[in-house]
């Protein structure tokens, strides 16, 4: 299990989180997607440097501690999320699917909207995670990678897979075995996060766009091409269009990644890398093409007829937020039966039509049609079979690879 001493980030980390924090994920809200899922460094970010010399974890069996549930006596259960990721009514003021859970119920949920940076957050519960004390939260949302870094700490619990039947038959495919909790025994996905080629048709100008290998390549595109300022997307993409697999991938395919980006640098190909500040290249028409996220392409769709999207036959890459039970928490049950009810196709589809991320539960294109017929037919929400295959993960990494890798990758943006 991994061990943490007090935060110390190499320059590439801290590179990597500025420029999260200046125009990555971390920098967005809901349709604008998030967070800084690479941010990599930020894995090392809030966490701080991690080995073997460090202050042991509370938890000291993998999966974390148990502790007294008091879900019998106390119909509570407290959720810390990202801001704008739940679904709301036209005041403003509620948010329907909660409190349809509560009624159902009877359990309150003390909804928080505390979250808005994985490290930042991290910082908050660290202190107490540490001393193996409550955070004062039931459940909590991360991304994939930090969700990684916490189970392997030690610091959140193991689910009881009987209070999650729906969780466990409407779990979409493409998400039930990341590589950092396989089978998903200590966490659920809120919601995915996909990374496509999107493209001004208008700026095109006739120019065909298929892959990667385009965007790199083709020099009717030169100084029009935009590429990510997070890691993951932007390395994850290459080596899809390389043939190699973002999940089980060597030094040396990335170094070639790496190099293969750095040729398109230098030649002028790529005009910049960005956080979501694409979305308004895109739309002007300064990018004709561009590494972006879904939640964006969703709504530039519904605003430009000119932006459009496609998903290269070498796949596409895809993260995700993620539900986790804190060690100490003293409503696990209450939790789990929350985690629960958002893998109900009803639930699931009211939150799927509010915030238009991917949808991590099977079964819901009914019960979102009945809402918007448009978001039941958008696979970057509700992703067929056929787009499902194509999905790929980036793999979980050392704290040692996330410094070399971020480095690299800091040389090549010029952060």
């Amino acid at each position: 299990m991994e061990q943490y001493e007090p935060d110390r980030l190499s320059p590439a980390q801290v590179a990597a989180m500025r420029r999260s924090f200046r125009n990555g994920r971390a920098a967005l809200t809901r349709r604008s997607l998030l967070r800084a899922s690479a941010g990599g460094a930020l894995a090392a970010g809030g966490l701080g440097t991690l080995s073997a010399c460090g202050i042991p974890p509370a938890g000291r069996t993998q999966g974390g501690t148990t502790s007294e549930d008091h879900s019998a006596k106390e119909k509570t259960v407290s959720f810390s999320n990202w801001t704008e990721y739940m679904d709301v009514d036209d005041s403003g003021k509620h948010h329907p699917t909660l409190e349809a859970f509560t009624e159902r119920t009877g359990i309150e949920v003390r909804y928080t909207e505390d979250i808005n940076d994985n490290n930042e957050f991290f910082g908050k519960i660290k202190p107490q995670l540490a001393a193996g004390q409550d955070t004062g939260r039931d459940l909590i949302v991360l991304t994939d990678w930090l969700a990684g870094r916490l189970i392997r700490l030690g610091w959140v619990q193991k689910l009881d897979p009987s209070n999650l039947p729906h969780a466990f038959t409407n779990l979409s495919p493409q998400f039930r075995n990341p590589d950092w909790d396989p089978g998903r025994a200590y966490s659920y996905p809120w919601q995915g996060i996909s990374t496509v080629i999107a493209y001004n048709k208008k700026a095109l100008d006739g120019v065909e766009v298929t892959s990667v290998s385009d965007l790199l390549d083709n020099p009717r595109l030169k100084g029009r091409v935009g590429f990510l300022t997070e890691m993951r997307d932007t390395v994850g993409m290459t080596l899809l269009d390389m043939g190699k697999d973002p999940a089980d991938f060597t030094d040396d395919d990335y170094d070639a990644a790496i190099a293969r980006l750095q040729r398109a640098v230098d030649k002028g190909q790529i005009r910049r890398f960005t956080g979501n500040d694409y979305t308004s290249d895109l739309t002007k028409g300064d990018f004709a093409a561009c590494l972006a996220w879904a939640g964006d392409v969703v709504q530039l769709k519904a605003d430009s007829p000119d932006v459009d999207f496609l998903v290269p036959d070498s796949g596409y890459l895809t993260s995700s937020d993620n539900l986790l039970i804190p060690n100490k928490a003293r409503h696990k049950t209450n939790a789990e039966r929350l985690i629960d009810y958002y893998f109900e196709p009803r639930a699931a589809a009211e939150l799927a039509a509010y915030i238009n991320y991917v949808c991590p539960v099977d079964g819901v294109k009914e019960e979102l049609a009945k809402i918007d017929e448009e978001a039941a037919d958008n696979p970057l929400i509700l992703p067929d079979r056929a787009m499902q295959a194509k999905s790929r993960a980036f793999r979980s990494l050392s704290s040692k690879e996330e410094t070399a890798y971020e480095e690299k990758f800091a040389k090549l943006t010029g952060a």
